[in-house]
Order: structure tokens, then sequence, then C-alpha cells
């Protein structure tokens, strides 16, 4: 199938500077076809900003990086209208925001207003300032990394912006193989700047419109549809998923699904994806968390007792 070889070289060519990391460059581009939106947490220099840098130069499309600093304001990411004295009119000054994909570079060091100013972005694929919408470019993902939530001058970031977003992944750090090969690279030269896109936007475009394609049978949406039930009556979740993360399961099941080169569901495509589209979207009792049962657990436990149809 041709587009699935498209899918092959988007992650080879990635894998040139994200090195031992396959499986996270399969969720960053399950995510992109799925048409979400992906948050990556984790320590600095692991390769967050590297990670979406490599997505964006391999797909072709336009790149837009907004650096979150704590005095970043709304204006800076969805633009404003200014007074042209000449024509006497208000001329809108486009944001960082309008591009195919967006690096939203350490959203939780600003202010909860300017996290909030992507919502309408992330959600609608649109922006309205001063009255006037304007309709963002297709194909459209934000990539938005943070640092762990305990390090100092963090935001939080709020339920209502966690839910936006499609996946949430942690890179950690690499193993001594790769850390050895990743520093032979750095000194024969190899860096992002070196490699160049292998796919164009009406390929991009293509293969999103075939992941809507893909079969997902009547018995597995049902599964998908008990699982989610199941987070709003567990004892140690006090915030289940909602139907959003719902229809968020099953797009991600489908892209799993058309990057291994099938055109229809089976239930590991939607066990692959419980953990990394459901664990930010779920928020856990004090008392679980002090017994260290965090929301991959809670969701282990959950997929244990039901029944998995085959």
């Amino acid at each position: 199938m041709e587009e699935f070889d498209k899918v092959s070289r988007i992650i080879t060519n990635m894998e040139q500077v994200i090195i031992g990391k396959k499986d996270k460059i399969e969720m960053v581009v399950i995510a992109l076809l799925a048409k979400g939106h992906i948050l990556l947490e984790d320590v600095p220099g692991v390769g967050k900003t590297t990670l979406a840098s490599a997505l964006a130069k391999s797909i072709s499309c336009g790149f837009s990086r907004i650096t979150f600093t704590p005095d970043t304001l709304p204006s800076d990411v969805t633009g404003i209208s200014v007074y042209n004295m000449t024509t006497g009119q208000f001329d809108f000054m486009k944001g960082a925001v309008m591009n195919h994909i967006i690096l939203a570079d350490e959203i939780n060091r600003t202010s909860p207003k300017t996290q909030a100013s992507l919502l309408e972005a992330m959600e609608e694929k649109q922006v309205t300032v001063d009255g006037k919408t304007t309709v963002l470019p297709d194909p459209f993902m934000v990539i938005a990394t943070q640092n762990p939530i305990d390090y100092l001058g963090t935001y939080n970031l709020p339920e209502a912006q966690l839910d936006r977003f499609l996946i949430k992944l942690s890179i950690g750090y690499p193993s001594n193989e790769d850390e050895l090969l990743l520093a032979q690279k750095f000194i024969s030269g190899t860096s992002i700047k070196s490699i160049s896109s292998v796919v164009n936007e009406e390929d991009i475009l293509t293969m999103q419109n075939e992941v809507d394609q893909v079969l997902i049978k009547e018995q597995l949406l049902a599964y998908i549809v008990n699982l989610v039930d199941e987070t709003r009556k567990n004892a140690n979740i006090v915030l289940g998923a909602s139907p959003r993360a719902m229809l968020a399961l099953i797009r991600a099941a489908r892209a799993k699904a058309y990057i291994s080169g099938r055109d229809y569901v089976i239930p590991d495509d939607i066990l692959t994806m419980i953990e990394p589209v459901l664990a930010h979207r779920i928020v856990v009792i004090p008392e679980a968390q002090l017994n260290k049962m965090d929301a991959k657990k809670v969701l282990k436990s959950i997929v244990s007792v039901l029944r998995i149809p085959y």
C-alpha cells in the first residue's frame, strides 16, 4: 500500500535524529493522522523539541514555534488587530498559531490566560480575534512540550485543555547504546538541519482521509464505550473520561491500525492506545495517589476486568 510506505518513510526519516524511540515517533505520527494534538511531558534535554521539529521537517508543512514564557500574551498566539493610519482601517496581524504544525514550547511556563488562547484553535481549527474568525490551515496540529508539573515556575494545564490533547507522551532517557549512537551522530554532524521532507501536505491530507475510512466493528465500539464508562464509575477516579475522550480513542485506534498496514481495527490497536489517550484525561482521588495508584495503574485495573471482544 503506497500510503503505508509513506508512513514508514516519515518514521524512518525522524529516526535519523530521534535515536531509539521508534515507539514514541509512531505515537506522534498516529496523532497527526488522527487529526489530533500531542503533549510531550518530560525533563529538559531529552528531545521533546527535536521530536516536534523532526516531524515538521519530514512532512513539508508550515511550521511555527511559540516559546511560552510568563509574559507571553494571547495576542502573540492568535494575532492582533492593528490600526492602519494610512487606510483608516484595522489590519489583522496573524499570530504564530496560523500555520500547519505548531510547536508550543514549554506551554506550562505561561499564564493560564495565554494557555487558554489555544483552546479554540485546537478544538475548532479556527481563531476569533475582535469578532473576526479565521480558519486555520489543514492539516493543523499542536505539539506542546512541558516540564513535569512539580518544577518551579510552571502552571498546571487545566483539565479542559488536557482533554484537547489526543495523546500525552513521555520520551524518557535513552539507553546507553542509543546515547552512544546519538553522540556519534553528533560528532559526524547529523542534526535536525540535515533531514529533509519525505511527504507533502497533500499526502498527509490523503492519509488522514484514509484513516477516517478504517473499519471498526460494532463490538469494538461497544468495548470503548464501556471502558470509558467504567472510568466514571471507578472508586479511585474523581473525574472520568469525557465523550471527547471516547471519540479520541476511536480516532487513535483507527490511526494505529492504519500505520500497521490494516484498514480495520483489532483489539490490540485499542489496548495500545488506552494509556496514551486516556491517562491524562482522568483525575485520581488523593487517597489512591497516597497508595501509589496513578492514572495508568487505575486504567490497567479497569482493562483487566473488562472482557476484550475478539
